[in-house]
């Protein structure tokens, strides 16, 4: 391109590149960049000229070229596609009519902070130092899939609404972001894509919306995190995807709001996560999938739980805070799948980590009345027995009152009414309670059943004691077995 054709904006551009300049065509700090479809010749550069200019600009000895403009409106097609920049480009509030063409380029820096643009292609971009999207705004796709950065990634306060949009709005899978990915405040109106991408650093997504009712508001599926993820205050209209994710650090969605109704609406199957926390928001509308993750620290409150969680084959180190058991309980009878042992035994595991021996047994008897249900009527019976008599082993003391209690019926009922020895001469002296307990206890002999045989009523006590003794004694001893395995 010759010189000659240049605008009077353009030439000022021109003429800072080789010194790299900025070029500043604000007329104040505050203006809306929104409206610079608008602006008149004395600040439109053409995309042709910018194209031009990093690629094959003259450079002046000693300087360090480079674009650096503000406030200006950008026209036509960008087009950088495949094309290596040895300059850093900063476009700064700017207005681009067209969108941005650049995938596949090699960057040394790019900056977009502020600026409004109907798309953005950067797929499988390098680019050597931060990638700066700080406050953007866009009708259509940013599409920023496969790009490999040694920096951070901002898109903070950005804006990218797009919901008619075939494809996701936001697009960062497979990414390789060598430092932070920041996203707090940010907006998306449509699909989010991270699925693959890798983040040496942090990820915050403080304070962001993703909105998308119906679908995928942000899928992130194989996500690998070095570090934390800040979603603190996230809200969220549509499913949230995180199955397979790698999170090294805590994903925080404390105090956050997350609905996709009649749907899953955060789904972090066969993850690992290092703590995950989910406590203060509003509760969960929708689904919440957490069947076989491995996560060390599993921090919620129960009031955010939906009516639906799926934790078959959910791992846990610790659960906090320290909760009684009845209040962690609910959590395991919401499971779609109905009866899930793994989660019960998960439970006492947690609480036995702390020492809380009591909550450990109130877990594995509520496991017990669960599993009853799923019984025939027999093995129901069966529970029911062993529920009432000694608590499935799980309730000693109800098993001593019960033994205590026909020890007193049974003394009382014979000592008002001896029964007849069988060989007078030969019998010893009769005891009403040693003689009860010879018919309660089967495997204990005091030498007084044998010896005397009541008649009438007090046979038929008789044979109730045996009977409810053989009963007790059988759940009992398979109640104190049960206990003993847990140990």
């Amino acid at each position: 391109m010759e010189i000659s054709d240049l605008t009077p904006a353009e030439l000022r551009v021109w003429r800072a590149f080789p010194r790299g300049e900025t070029v500043d065509f604000r007329e104040s700090e505050d203006e809306d960049v929104s409206a610079g479809g608008e602006w008149g010749p004395e600040r439109t550069v053409r995309a042709e000229v910018l194209k031009a200019l990093v690629l094959s600009a003259p450079q002046e000895e000693g300087e360090v070229p480079g674009l650096s403009l503000s406030g200006a409106r950008v026209t036509g097609v960008l087009n950088l596609i495949h094309a290596v920049v040895d300059h850093a480009v900063r476009l700064v509030h700017c207005h681009f009519d067209e969108p941005l063409e650049l995938h596949s380029s090699r960057l040394r820096a790019l900056n977009l902070r502020d600026s409004v643009f109907p798309a953005l292609a950067l797929g499988n971009a390098r680019i050597d130092s931060p990638l700066r999207l700080t406050r953007c705004r866009t009708r259509g796709p940013v599409k920023l899939g496969g790009i490999q950065t040694s920096g951070a990634v901002f898109l903070k306060g950005a804006e990218i609404r797009a919901p008619e949009a075939e494809v996701p709005v936001l697009q960062l899978n497979q990414a390789a972001i060598g430092h932070d990915f920041m996203a707090a405040g940010l907006r998306v109106y449509g699909e989010t894509r991270l699925n693959g991408a890798t983040v040496a650093g942090k990820v915050n997504l403080e304070s962001a919306e993703f909105h998308n009712p119906g679908g995928v508001a942000l899928s992130a599926e194989a996500l690998d995190a070095n570090a934390d993820v800040n979603a603190r205050r996230l809200r969220a209209y549509g499913r949230i995807e995180l199955r397979g994710a790698r999170i090294a650090g805590r994903l925080d969605l404390s105090r956050s709001h997350l609905s996709h109704p009649g749907g899953t609406a955060l789904r972090a199957s066969s993850s690992v996560i290092g703590e995950l926390w989910l406590y203060g928001g509003d509760r969960i509308e929708g689904v919440l999938n957490l069947r076989r993750a491995h996560i060390e620290v599993l921090s919620f409150g129960p009031e955010v739980l939906p009516d639906e969680v799926r934790i078959n084959n959910l791992s846990f180190t610790t659960l906090t805070p320290h909760l009684p058991a009845e209040q962690r309980l609910p959590m395991l009878e919401r499971d779609g799948e109905g009866y899930v042992p793994y989660a019960y035994e998960q439970l006492t595991a947690a609480y036995r980590r702390i020492g809380d021996d009591r909550a450990a047994r109130e877990v594995q008897l509520a496991k017990q009345l669960r599993h009853r249900a799923t019984l025939p009527w027999y093995g129901r019976t069966w529970g029911h027995l062993q529920e009432v008599t000694v608590g499935y082993g799980f309730r000693p003391l109800r098993a001593a009152i019960w033994l205590l209690s026909l020890l007193a019926t049974g003394s009382i009922a014979y000592a008002l009414h001896n029964p007849p020895a069988l060989k007078p001469s030969e019998a010893p002296p009769f005891n009403a309670v040693f003689y009860t307990l010879d018919l309660l206890l089967p495997v204990i002999s005091f030498g007084q059943e044998n010896a005397f045989a009541p008649r009438g009523a007090y046979q038929a006590l008789s044979y109730v004691l045996i009977i409810t003794g053989w009963i007790l004694a059988t759940t009992v001893i398979a109640g104190v077995t049960r206990s003993v395995s847990r140990q």
